[in-house]
């Protein structure tokens, strides 16, 4: 029988219950526990899949396609496991599944209301993730805020399954904030208490609170939280501000978090030692060198569009010993002031993304890299536009994606044939895993060091491969396609120091002990390029 994790949060929106969690998954892992997790998102989408990245941050991508929320990737990377997209509960996805059913006549002859049928699917839903991944520890996640009318039935339903699996099996912990009011310097417990009220009239007790806040809760604010909201003062936890979201685990193990859940789920505490973990962040937070990457995109505003992206920077600058200096670029700004701003930096990405916004900057970038030999890398959108790019400067041909202009002379990159049809916008990209075969001999296998990956897309245009012959003969070489030999995966510039594409995303699969090589390679070239210009 599985145990559960439920984390809340309270006060408001932003505060890390997604760090927590994937702490918390991790620090049970250490102990030799089987761990999986699941992210309950209340808004009404079935998936996060049609959200502007300013509403919710990037979309992350699952091996199976599923398009989810960003936490989904914290979980990931400190767990180092695949989840699934049912590892991730919308409210959308649960009142599809019960009109369904009502609409086949499972309910036949019944009033088909919140409790118990909404309720009820939520739980089931839990628990058969639980048992499909045979974890011995669940952690569910669960968004929003307590109080919000979205994530009422999501909190009736762990309220059950509380009574149903039992008090052995089942642990709330609740995310609170902490603030500091600068005049008098205190630290105020009163939003705490007044979260914890709401969560209890709801019939959840927490059992320990992580107090989120500028620095460590002192010793008085924790008493005053364990009066005030009935939990023991070693039941009352600190998240402080740290200076990566990977040195939170350290902190809570520190403090005693794994060993109050191991007692309070009756798990037998194991060795429970992080010494990789804890090399790595010690790379990652004393690293010797340093290397700027400017970052050209679209959605440059909010830092949590290209979360995945930042996190890969991490990881392989930590393996490279190198502190990575994101410089953030945006496109249009580079169609009407130029490319001086990447004279300085010591390489350049161009990410995905959709639309016409933007894109000539992200030519123009990619021109720029190609010709002043400056390090680069281009992700999906990123890829077919260094296409276009070389097609029109050194192919000399009038051409474009057909997704910006549909009626372009050269459609170099052009809609996937399995798209002509497609009517709904939600899920039917071409999503998730895919087979890659890497060329022997190229700057991808010498990264990848094997002839066959599986990297994760998000896209519905893919390169013309009327123009493939043509762009290979003016010296780009298509290192990486599909099985069919059709579909171009991997594009790169034998005359460039580091000039590579994929059509792929390769942030998704990267991790804090195994960065991406697109990645770890852009780094290691940017490292290059700054000896260079010493």
């Amino acid at each position: 029988m599985p145990k559960y994790i439920v984390v809340t949060g309270g006060v408001l929106s932003g505060l890390g219950k997604g760090v927590v969690a994937s702490s918390i998954g991790l620090l049970l892992k250490s102990n030799g526990y089987k761990v999986t997790a699941i992210k309950i998102d209340p808004y009404l989408n079935c998936d996060a899949g049609t959200m502007n990245p300013f509403q919710h941050g990037e979309v992350f991508v699952l091996e199976d396609g599923g398009e989810v929320d960003l936490d989904l990737g914290n979980y990931e990377r400190f767990l180092d496991i695949n989840l699934h997209r049912d590892n991730n509960i919308t409210t959308g996805k649960v009142y599809k599944n019960v009109i369904e059913k009502e609409r086949r006549g499972d309910y036949l002859g019944k009033t088909v209301q919140i409790v118990p049928h909404i309720t009820n699917e939520i739980k089931e839903w839990i628990r058969r993730v639980a048992a499909k991944s045979n974890a011995d520890v669940c952690v569910i996640e669960i968004g929003g805020t307590v109080g919000d009318i979205e994530s009422m039935p999501f909190l009736e339903a762990v309220r059950q399954l509380h009574l149903e699996e039992g008090h052995e099996n089942v642990v709330f912990i609740h995310t609170t904030l902490v603030p500091i009011v600068s005049v008098v310097g205190e630290q105020k417990t009163k939003p705490t208490q007044h979260s914890v009220k709401e969560l209890r009239a709801i019939g959840i007790d927490p059992d320990a609170i992580v107090g989120r806040c500028r620095e460590p809760l002192k010793k008085e604010t924790k008493e005053k939280i364990s009066l005030f909201c009935n939990v023991p003062v070693d039941a009352v936890f600190s998240s402080p501000d740290v200076e990566c979201i990977y040195e939170l685990p350290l902190v809570l193990k520190k403090q005693g978090l794994p060993d109050f859940i191991l007692r309070r789920l009756g798990l037998e505490k194991r060795d429970g030692k992080m010494d990789e973990w804890e090399n790595f962040v010690s790379r990652l937070k004393n690293a010797k060198n340093g290397v700027s990457i400017a970052l050209v995109g679209k959605y440059t505003a909010l830092g949590d569009s290209y979360l995945s992206i930042l996190e890969a920077f991490r990881h392989a600058g930590a393996e490279l010993d190198t502190k990575v200096r994101v410089v953030w670029v945006e496109a249009e700004d580079i169609e009407s002031e130029g490319t001086k701003i990447l004279e300085s930096v010591d390489a350049i990405l161009v990410p995905g993304g959709f639309g016409s916004r933007g894109a000539e900057g992200k030519i123009a970038a990619i021109k720029f890299a190609r010709e002043a030999k400056k390090p680069f890398l281009g992700i999906c959108f990123g890829f077919q536009l260094a296409v276009v790019e070389y097609g029109r400067h050194v192919l000399g041909l009038r051409c474009h994606t057909t997704e910006i202009e549909p009626d372009v002379e050269h459609p170099i990159v052009t809609i996937l044939p399995e798209q002509y049809d497609v009517d709904e916008l939600g899920g039917t990209m071409r999503l998730g895993a895919q087979p890659i075969v890497i060329k022997e001999g190229t700057l991808a296998f010498k990264l990848y060091k094997r002839k066959e990956i599986m990297e994760r897309h998000r896209h519905r245009y893919e390169v013309n491969p009327e123009y493939v012959d043509k762009l290979e003969k003016h010296g780009l070489v298509f290192s990486g396609v599909a099985k069919d030999k059709i579909r171009m995966e991997i594009l790169e510039l034998p005359s460039h120091p580091y000039f590579i594409a994929s059509q792929f995303h390769p942030e998704f699969k990267s991790r804090p002990l195994k960065p991406a090589p697109l990645f770890y390679g852009l780094v290691k070239a940017a490292l290059e390029e700054k000896k260079k210009m010493r």
